[in-house]
């Protein structure tokens, strides 16, 4: 009989030793390499942070937005590391030079074709664990928008083009194209 081979559990130094130019996430010990983004990623991810910047300087909001490469420290320990596509983060006591220790209040993910099961399903998982208070999943692929408020224990389906209301900010949707 084979004794069962123990998997190896990485830390934040490991993400901080990776090669120059190389990035991954940190979800409970294990390393998820990440391929540079699509043209389509950055176009969507640059629309979407434009339209919620200019929503929080147009109300003088405390909030502060964030796009990739932005390091999430979810959880008090060195074995959850993310970068989430758009992080937005309204106790700003969370923040520092290095990042967003703790849950962001709503983060946003562009499914590519290698990180589905990441923003469906893991991601989903740790953030709702984590407490962030609104997750949305941008599909370009499906042309979906999927939003979690996690407050309220909602999920609903947007179409691309469609007015999506965004739960953390009252009277305020964005289109994502």
């Amino acid at each position: 009989m084979d004794a069962l081979r123990k998997e190896e559990i990485y830390t934040i130094d490991d993400i901080y030793a990776l090669p120059d130019g190389e990035r991954a996430e940190l979800i409970d010990g294990k390393i998820y390499y990440m391929a540079p983004p699509s043209r389509t990623h950055q176009r969507i991810s640059g629309k979407i942070y434009q339209i919620i910047a200019n929503y929080i300087d147009g109300k003088g909001g405390e909030c502060e937005i964030y796009v990739a490469p932005f390091a999430v420290f979810l959880n008090k320990d060195d074995m959850n590391y993310i970068e989430p596509d758009i992080s937005v983060i309204c106790d700003l006591s969370k923040i520092d030079d290095k990042g967003c220790h703790g849950a962001p209040d709503w983060i946003i993910e562009i499914v590519s074709p290698g990180s589905k099961s990441m923003d469906y399903f893991t991601k989903l998982f740790k953030y709702r664990t984590a407490g962030v208070r609104e997750y949305w999943i941008a599909d370009p692929a499906k042309e979906m928008v999927i939003t979690y408020r996690f407050e309220k224990e909602t999920m609903e389906e947007y179409s691309f083009g469609e007015d999506v209301p965004v739960g953390i900010y009252e009277g305020f949707s964005i289109k994502v194209q």
